[in-house]
């Protein structure tokens, strides 16, 4: 998965943030976060629902039993975290929002409406996956 993401990044960063191939025509950001256990950055490429003014981004993992790591990283920081969105670099606040509630299915709808490989994803797991809104608040300097 890190070659593939490492591909995703650069592709994303070349190109103004246009990714072709399995993403064509949808948008993409990469959420910068801190690994609750490493303490290091990490970069992860993610298909991003537009949601008035924020985005929409899954923890999916291709339908994996389990979230992915960086879900835990949001969930564990301070609420807020970076992100690169088309060529510009954004603070942004994010909620975690667990499937237990309308406001999960909303959400979900939205994301899996966007991202039509959602309804296979959900075939490969018994788990519902946690989406995350990302707010942009600000330019990063």
């Amino acid at each position: 998965m890190t070659d593939f993401n490492a591909q995703i990044i650069e592709e994303f960063r070349a190109n103004e943030g246009v990714v072709g191939g399995h993403f064509e025509g949808k948008r993409l950001l990469l959420l910068h976060h801190i690994g609750r256990k490493s303490g290091q950055e990490r970069v992860t490429p993610l298909v991003a629902a537009p949601d008035g003014d924020a985005f929409l981004i899954c923890g999916s993992m291709g339908g994996a039993p389990a979230d992915p790591v960086w879900v835990g990283n949001i969930e564990a920081g301070p609420g807020e975290t970076t992100i690169e969105y088309g060529t510009e670099t954004l603070r942004a606040a994010t909620t975690v929002i667990r499937p237990d509630g309308e406001e999960w299915q909303r959400v979900y709808g939205i994301w899996a409406a966007y991202w039509p490989d959602a309804k296979e994803y959900e075939t490969h797991t018994d788990r519902k996956f946690p989406i995350i809104r990302v707010v942009p608040v600000s330019t990063v300097d």
